[in-house]
């Protein structure tokens, strides 16, 4: 279940454009609270304390306790603009939530117990196909992560997701699959090494008479 972080904040009594633009201009970030059929609150942020949460995994899927004037308010990051130019955080979107408020986050994947794999000792390489999975759940039992145990796969095994426990009361948004979340690949030296062998044996059964067949043959063909 995810950690609810603390998160200070002013208010922030304009709205708009301009005043957004103030307020970047200020050195801070400006940011919205909506949701949970409340009227929007407009606030703003240290951008430090914007970037450190960021640049953690699971960003969108981690419950906040923003503090503005005293009073908290839970909330779940929803949307977040970056400068084009300088990758600055520029504003940011969050969702009012309560305890049984359902929500569609995006949870980031783990792969643990590497050194269990057969198939990756022997030299395979592990291909994510799914660094993050989309659940709906209640915001009170959000996973921070989903840890997905490599013991035992070999090369050409995949781990699908009804392969996964999850938590109770946590499913996957897709449905109608049961889709792929890794596969333990043959490595390329190997993958190149069957080519060639293939590449070789396809060469031989298309070969060319040698010469003294060659020569055999035509000479069968004069005495006809």
């Amino acid at each position: 279940m995810s950690n609810t972080i603390a998160l200070p904040a002013e208010p922030r009594e304009r709205v708009g454009k301009g005043a957004a633009r103030a307020v970047r201009r200020a050195g801070r970030v400006p940011a919205v609270i909506y949701g949970d059929r409340k009227d929007p609150l407009t606030i703003s942020l240290d951008p430090r304390d914007v970037d450190r949460e960021l640049h953690k995994p699971g960003f969108f899927a981690t419950l906040f306790d923003v503090e503005v004037g005293g009073r908290k308010h839970r909330v779940l990051p929803r949307d977040v603009q970056l400068d084009p130019v300088s990758d600055r955080t520029i504003h940011v979107d969050f969702l009012r939530v309560a305890q049984d408020t359902e929500v569609t986050v995006n949870v980031p994947v783990q792969f643990v117990n590497e050194d269990g794999a057969p198939g990756l000792k022997r030299g395979g390489v592990l291909n994510i196909v799914r660094h993050e999975i989309e659940f709906t759940c209640r915001a009170d039992v959000i996973p921070q992560q989903i840890e997905i145990d490599l013991g035992g796969l070999e090369i050409g095994d995949s781990v699908h997701i009804s392969m996964v426990k999850l938590p109770d009361g946590v499913t996957p948004t897709i449905t109608d699959r049961d889709f792929t979340i890794a596969t333990v690949a043959a490595p390329s030296a190997v993958k190149a090494e069957a080519a060639e062998e293939q590449a070789a044996a396809e060469g031989e059964e298309g070969q060319a008479p040698a010469a003294g067949e060659a020569a055999e043959g035509a000479g069968e063909a004069k005495e006809e």
